[in-house]
C-alpha cells in the first residue's frame, strides 16, 4: 500500500502544475472567445472550413460526449458537413489541458504528436465527408447552445476552469490516476513483452477495449504512461490516446442518428485507421518516454517530488475533491427533489448526459419549445426539469433531436 500511495503521489505531482495551467487556459478560451466565432469560419463547404474546424477544435477541452452537442449545434448554425466531421474527430482527441499533461508524463514527443495527429485525422475525415456524404445525408439537428453568461469575465473563466471543467472530467481523471498507480505496482514489468514482436496485435487489442469505452483525453495519459512502462509499445499507447477519447459506443449511436449512416462510417473508420497509422509511425521512429519521465514505476521512499510540485498536487486534489463532492451532492439533491415544487414543473429522465455541455444542449433545445418558460438539466441525476405548458411529445422530440435518449416522466 505504501508503494502504491507513493506511486500515486508521484504521478499526481508530475501532472499537477500542467493540469492547473491547462485548466486555466481552457477557462480563458471558454469565456473570452465569442460564441459565434466558431460557426463564422465553418459555414463554407470547402477545405478551408475543414481546416479551421480542426484547428479551432484542438485546444478545446471537450470530451467525446461533450463535443457531440457542440458539433450538432454548429451544424444547426450552417456549418458544413465536412467541418462538423473535422470538429468531431479532432476536438476530443486532445485539448490544451491534455497537451500540457501529456508533456508532463510522456515528454515533448508525445505532446507534439497528439495535436498533429488530431489535426491530420480531423482534416482527412472532413475532406472524406465532403467528398462522399451528400448534403441531404447529413441532416442538421437542433441543439441548444450554452446560455449567455454575465458577470466578471475573469471570475467566470476561473469558475469554468476549476469547477465546471473539473466536474466534467474530474471523475475520469481520478480513475485514470488511480488506475495508473495500480498498474505500476501490480502489473509485472514484462507483461506486455509477450506481444513485443507483434505491435499491430497490441494496437488491435487496445482498439477493441478503447473504442467502445468512454475515455477522457486527460485521464488516459497516466494510464498510457503506466502501460508503456510495462512493455506496451509507444504506438499502441498512442492508439489509446487517439481512438479512446475520440469515440465511444454512445457517441457512435448519437452521430448515426443525428448525422447519418454514411457520415458515421467515415467518422469511425477515419479515427480507427489513422490512429493505427500514426501508431505504426511512432513505433517506426522509436518514440518513447524520455529518461526523465521513465522512473515513475520504481518509487522509493526518498524519491519525493519537490515543494512546488507537492503544492500544485495538493491544490489539484482539493479542487478535484470540491468539484466532485459538489457534483455528487447536486445529483443527490436532484434525486430527492424530483417532485416539482410548482404545478407547471415536470421532471423527465434523460440518458446520455455526461457533462455541462450535454446539460446545456438538452436545456437549450427544450427551452426553445413554445410554452416552455425554463428548462434545467442535470447530468449527474439524469433528469430534466421543465416549467411551462409544453407537452411530453414536444419535449421528447427536442431531447432526441439534440442526440439524447428520452425516457419519459420520472416515476414516483
Amino acid at each position: 500500500m505504501r508503494t502504491y500511495l507513493l506511486s500515486l503521489l508521484n504521478v499526481v505531482c508530475e501532472m499537477g502544475p500542467y493540469l492547473l495551467l491547462g485548466f486555466l487556459i481552457a477557462g480563458l478560451l471558454h469565456v473570452f472567445v465569442p460564441q459565434g466565432f466558431y460557426s463564422k469560419y465553418l459555414s463554407k463547404d470547402n477545405r478551408w472550413a475543414v481546416l479551421y474546424a480542426a484547428l479551432l477544435g484542438i485546444p478545446l477541452p471537450l470530451c467525446s460526449c461533450g463535443v457531440i452537442p457542440t458539433a450538432i449545434g454548429l451544424r444547426r448554425e450552417n456549418a458544413s458537413k465536412g467541418a462538423v466531421a473535422s470538429f468531431l474527430i479532432a476536438t476530443p482527441q486532445t485539448g490544451i489541458d491534455s497537451i500540457l499533461a501529456t508533456y508532463s508524463l510522456l515528454g515533448l514527443g508525445f505532446a507534439v504528436v497528439r495535436p498533429v495527429a488530431a489535426l491530420v485525422t480531423g482534416i482527412c475525415g472532413g475532406l472524406l465527408v465532403n467528398r462522399f456524404v451528400p448534403e441531404d445525408d447529413a441532416p442538421g439537428a437542433a441543439a441548444g447552445s450554452c446560455p449567455v453568461e454575465t458577470g466578471n469575465r475573469l471570475w467566470r473563466a476561473l469558475k469554468y476552469a476549476y469547477f465546471t471543467l473539473m466536474q466534467d472530467i474530474g471523475g475520469r481523471l481520478l480513475v485514470g490516476l488511480l488506475l495508473a498507480a495500480l498498474i505500476q505496482v501490480a502489473v509485472p514489468d514484462d507483461f506486455f513483452l509477450h506481444f513485443g514482436k507483434q505491435p499491430l496485435l497490441q494496437m488491435l487489442v487496445i482498439l477493441l477495449v478503447a473504442v467502445p469505452m468512454y475515455i477522457c483525453s486527460t485521464g488516459s495519459i497516466p494510464v498510457a504512461m503506466a502501460l508503456m512502462m510495462k512493455g506496451l509499445s509507444p504506438g499502441a499507447a498512442l492508439v489509446m490516446l487517439m481512438a479512446g477519447p475520440a469515440v465511444n459506443l454512445a457517441s457512435i449511436l448519437v452521430v448515426r442518428k443525428s448525422l447519418g449512416r454514411r457520415f458515421t462510417w467515415i467518422y469511425l473508420l477515419t479515427i480507427v485507421g489513422f490512429s493505427v497509422l500514426f501508431g505504426l509511425l511512432v513505433n517506426a521512429v522509436g518514440l518513447g518516454i524520455p529518461a526523465m519521465h521513465g522512473d515513475h514505476g520504481h518509487v522509493h521512499g526518498e524519491a519525493l517530488p519537490g515543494t512546488f510540485k507537492l503544492v500544485c498536487a495538493a491544490v489539484l486534489v482539493l479542487l478535484l475533491a470540491f468539484s466532485l463532492l459538489a457534483r455528487l451532492l447536486g445529483g443527490h439533491t436532484h434525486s430527492h427533489d424530483a417532485l416539482p415544487a410548482e404545478p407547471d414543473a415536470t421532471v423527465y429522465c434523460v440518458d446520455g448526459m455526461n457533462c455541462s455541455h450535454c446539460e446545456a444542449a438538452v436545456a437549450g433545445a427544450v427551452g426553445e419549445i413554445p410554452g416552455v418558460t425554463s428548462a434545467r438539466a442535470s447530468a449527474a441525476a439524469g433528469r430534466l426539469t421543465v416549467r411551462g405548458t409544453a407537452d411530453d411529445e414536444a419535449v421528447r422530440a427536442a431531447v432526441e433531436k439534440a442526440g439524447f435518449k428520452f425516457r419519459g416522466r420520472e416515476q414516483r
